[in-house]
This record gives structure tokens, sequence and C-alpha cells, in this order.
């Protein structure tokens, strides 16, 4: 286990006065050990409370994350475990088992996304504060477009517009896209399930995932999966594609052997804009972002995917749920938001300015801010949103069998179909 301790004070709960100010201390558990800049986020934001609000402190416990679910099962079950603690949207069971408050009458969501009422929603009541957040988008290495001749705007290209620029990259002996599957059962999917869900929009797109009247047979869905199958036969992948590993992927693409593009999370500077040395991308590297290819037809062409990460939640359990909520809300802030990103470089549910961001990173930030402008989410990656056989299935042919080339769109219909 490895964790890091600090006390810091928290703010007090909106009403009560000031003199009324009992020595406390709130406990958090936290993912994110290793993670430095998370880490000073959140003891930042506490030792700000500290020098507001004298006499209540907070106990931060910092974990990798296996051995912090396994501390909170032991605590939790007994009727024990800290204040707030560290959680995931697909944790579901944390609410089905009354372990968690609901912050739907608690926290400030003015000064969060609209987007967290809904992915932390349950049952009528919302349960997290989602600090980290990811979107899927297509980076361009635009030195290498440039050479092979090809403009890839904002916006995205949309039907045979992308499948043409793909063959260019190709004909100009270049990779066109750098993905690769080798250690994480994701990333070679989302080009087929963005296509997927901009085709559909995102009612009909949850419906196909979870096995409801939108069927893998549509021919809707057919049509999705026809228009990737196009792109991947243009060459999009490297031939190594089933092997390449996610870090190797972002070396691939802006290092050696170079590609135009890498769909990635928008965790992508948490390696690439690590020093060169150490994997990340050469000094004065030039990206753009853009929407991915668009399908004809598109239901919802600024369908996005968005996968909300580490979130925090208070225990029901808690004999200081209010200050526990305070604590909370005083990282519900813009300020608080911006420097957010400004420190990890992805986004979050708190609501950011990145206009009023400044110094080497601003640029970066504000491509992202511009590749999401008018956005409309959908939450999860599918892995984050199936179960059982139907996710296994999935990652099996539509992240890796279907993009290398193995199987095609009649296979992946038949396999899917049979898996729910």
């Amino acid at each position: 286990m490895t964790f890091r301790n600090t006390t810091a004070a928290i703010a007090v709960a909106a009403g009560l006065a000031a003199g009324a100010v009992h020595a406390q201390e709130l406990t958090l558990w936290s993912h994110w050990a290793d993670q430095a800049a998370k880490v000073e986020f959140v003891e930042s934001a506490a030792k700000a409370f500290e020098e507001a609000n004298p006499g209540v402190t907070v106990k931060i416990n910092w974990y990798q994350k296996e051995p912090l679910y396994a501390a909170l099962k032991t605590a939790l079950t007994a009727g024990q475990g800290p204040d707030i603690f560290y959680a995931e949207t697909s944790q579901t069971e944390y609410m089905a088992n009354g372990l968690v408050l609901d912050l739907k009458d608690k926290l400030n969501w003015d000064a969060i996304e609209p987007w967290a009422t809904e992915v932390w929603g349950y049952e009528g009541g919302v349960y997290g504060f989602p600090l980290e957040a990811w979107t899927v988008e297509t980076y361009v290495n635009t030195a290498l477009a440039e050479k092979a001749g090809v403009e890839i705007p904002v916006e995205g290209l949309v039907g045979a517009a992308f499948v043409d620029v793909v063959k260019t990259i190709k004909a100009a002996d270049i990779t066109p896209m750098s993905q690769g599957v080798g250690d994480r059962p994701y990333p070679g999917a989302f080009l087929t399930h963005d296509i997927l869900l901009k085709k559909l929009g995102a009612e009909d797109y949850a419906s196909l995932l979870k096995g409801g009247d939108v069927k893998w047979d549509d021919p809707r869905v057919r049509e999705g999966l026809e228009y990737a199958k196009e792109i991947i036969d243009a060459g999009a992948f490297p031939a190594s594609f089933s092997s390449i590993k996610l870090g190797e992927a972002h070396r691939y693409f802006h290092t050696s052997p170079g590609a135009v593009m890498l769909q990635m999370g928008s965790f992508y500077p948490s390696r690439a804009f690590a020093a060169p040395d150490a994997g990340g991308q050469p000094d004065g590297f030039d990206i753009s972002i853009s929407h991915g290819p668009i399908p004809e037809g598109a239901a919802c062409p600024k369908c996005k995917t968005i996968a909300v990460g580490g979130s925090y939640v208070i225990n029901a359990g808690s004999e200081h749920g209010d200050l526990a909520a305070a604590f909370l809300n005083s990282m519900a802030t813009p300020e608080m938001g911006n420097k957010w990103l400004e420190a990890n470089l992805v986004q979050t549910g708190i609501k950011a300015d990145p206009s009023k961001i400044t110094g080497d990173k601003a640029a970066y930030l504000q491509k992202l801010a511009a590749a999401n402008e008018g956005a409309s989410y959908t939450y999860g990656i599918p892995v984050q949103q199936m179960q059982g056989t139907p996710r296994e299935t999935f990652t099996q042919t539509v992240n890796q069998a279907f993009p290398a080339g193995l199987i095609g769109v009649d296979e992946v219909i038949d396999m899917m179909s049979s898996a729910y």
C-alpha cells in the first residue's frame, strides 16, 4: 500500500456560525498516490481551508487504486471508513447498498458541468463529485499532415472525405493513425464506437450497447460499421496494430516512425508532455485536435464520448456529511477548475474557463476546448457501459479483430448479436 498523510482545514458547511466551529477531523481516502499534480490539487484545496477555518482538519490517505478498493471494502463492510472517498461511476454498488450520501441538495451544481448530474445520477439522486474526465479526441501531427498534403479541420471530416484523407496519407508512405491494442481493451474501438455514436445519436447508441430495442443488425448500425470498414481497409492502422501498446502508440505518433493521427483519450498529455527522454513528444512538436470521422446521415454529428474518471463521494455513515460537502463545494469554483486544467491537462467536472489560462500549456487547453465546442456527450466508453459477455465480445471484435482487418461487418454483427 502506498499512501501519504496530510492535514488541512476544511471550510465550514454553509450556515455554520464562525464561532461554532469546534475541532473536527474529516478523513479522505483517495487514489492518485503516484500522481503528483492531482495530489497537489487536493492538498492545496485543503490547505486553503485550514487558513480560512482554524479548528477543522482533514486527514488524507493516498493509495494506489487496488489497495484503496480493498481497504474501502473492509472498512465500509464494517460500517466504518473515511468521510470522503474516491469512486468511479461504474461502482453503482455504493448507491445500491446505501453506502454513500445523495449530494443532489448538498453541492453547488451551478458550478459543476451539467453532465455530472446525469453520469452520477442514480434512482433520482446524485452521488458523486467528478474531478476527472476525458474525451475521445483525434490528435493530428500537423507537420506530417502538411507533408502528406492533407487538412483535417477541428470540426472533422464527413463521409468519403475522411476516407480520401486516409488514402492520401497512405499513398505518401506515412501511417494515417497510430492506434494499437497491445495492452488495453479499448483504443482500437475508438474509431468505430464514435462513428456508431454519431450515426445513431446518444439514445439509440446507449440502447445498442445495453441490449435495448436497437440491435446490431439495425441498418444504421450496419452503415456505421461499413463506414468504419472503409477507413480500416484504406490502410488507417499500422501493420503492428495488434501488438502496439498504449505508450508505444503515443511514441509512434509523435516520434518514430510518425503518424498523422492518433485517436486517444484527452489524457494524452499525461504521457506526451513528459520530457522527450522519458517518452514524451519532441520539443517543438505541434498538434491540432479534431473531431473524428463523421458518417453520412449522422443523427448527431457533434456527439462525443466522455469518460468520467476519479470522483469523490461521501460516506453515508459519516458524522460530518455537511462538512464533507462543504469541502467538495470549496473545489467547485472556476478558479479551481482552471487550476485543475493547468496542473493535469485533462478535463474536469468543475466548470472552468480555459480562455483565462496563461502559460506554456494554455494553447493546448484552448485547442482542447475548441475541439469540444458545442459537443453533445455520451458517458463512458463501451467497456465502461457494457457488462459480461457483450463486453468481452466487444473487446475481442470491435476493439481487436475488426480494426485489425481480421473480420468484416457481417462477422461483427453476428458475434455481437449472439453476445446478447
